[in-house]
């Protein structure tokens, strides 16, 4: 599993990721803010709530999540 040390909320629906194995990069997440549980992180006050749970993945206070695996597989792929 690919676990996020830090994340940090960017303009425009970015997130800048850490990975524990030192990967990272900044991949946007503007085009999946759709449905009843990410429609509220297009809220530009509610976006930077975004954390990391205890098991390394991107989460934020309303339960909206982003596996960590494929945010790992853009950020290798952009590379």
């Amino acid at each position: 599993m690919y676990k996020v040390i830090y994340v940090e909320a960017l303009p425009d629906y970015r997130l800048r990721v850490v990975f524990a194995d030192g990967s990272s990069g900044v991949v946007s997440v503007k085009d999946r803010l759709f449905g009843p549980v990410f429609e509220p992180l297009r809220d530009p006050a509610f976006f930077p709530l975004v954390s990391i749970d205890e098991f390394g993945v991107v989460c934020w206070p309303n339960g909206a999540d982003l596996a960590s695996d494929a945010l790992y597989k853009h950020i290798e792929k952009a590379a």
